[in-house]
């Protein structure tokens, strides 16, 4: 991978957007050795106000931190799908969460939809499972990153006591991934 790989997770505070983002950033720099640079921005409210968290991926030298045109985009809110949709690339892939963003945006893009919140409710019973069912299910969509780099990262972020619902979390992500490309 030569060109710029540009990622962007996008919904409201208290979702793990910006620990998402960092935890692929460290999957690809510190576990893989290639480059990469997060970036975030959020809101005044630590919790529910508006949040994306960008990561930059490539094998050259990064020389812009930014997110220009969005090889993959991931919503957790409706307002997040319709102020990011315009910045995906032609052919990139979209990801929502089916529940939290009923109406997308039309695009050239392929479109993802998953009911993320509903299944770390339902299998999971915490809202916070999102951000690594979603993380992982981008991973399996792209490989962007080798599935143990992105285990890992996740350990290694993860707080302590929440192993074993982060890999369940992390399995689930894998399963709906394979699931999706199986439909293809």
């Amino acid at each position: 991978m030569a060109e710029r790989y540009e990622v962007r997770f996008s919904g409201s505070g208290g979702q793990g957007i910006i620990l998402a983002g960092i935890i692929l950033a460290e999957a690809v720099s510190i576990i893989e050795g290639r480059n990469a640079v997060h970036t975030q921005s959020y809101g005044p409210e630590s919790r529910g106000g508006a949040s994306k968290s960008e990561v930059v991926i490539s094998d050259e030298e990064i020389d812009y931190p930014k997110v220009v045109k969005a090889d993959a985009l991931l919503c957790f809110t409706q307002e997040a799908a319709r102020k990011y949709i315009k910045d995906v690339k032609e052919g990139g892939i979209v990801i929502v969460d089916e529940d939290l963003v009923p109406e997308v945006p039309e695009g050239n893009y392929r479109l993802y939809k998953f009911p993320f919140l509903r299944i770390a409710r339902n299998e999971l019973g915490r809202d916070i499972f999102l951000n690594i069912i979603a993380l992982s299910t981008f991973v399996g969509l792209t490989n962007i990153v080798k599935r143990e780099s992105i285990e890992k990262a996740i350990m290694n972020r993860i707080p302590k006591g929440t192993e074993d619902m982060n890999k369940k979390a992390m399995e689930i992500g894998f399963r709906l991934a394979q699931g999706a490309l199986n439909k293809k």
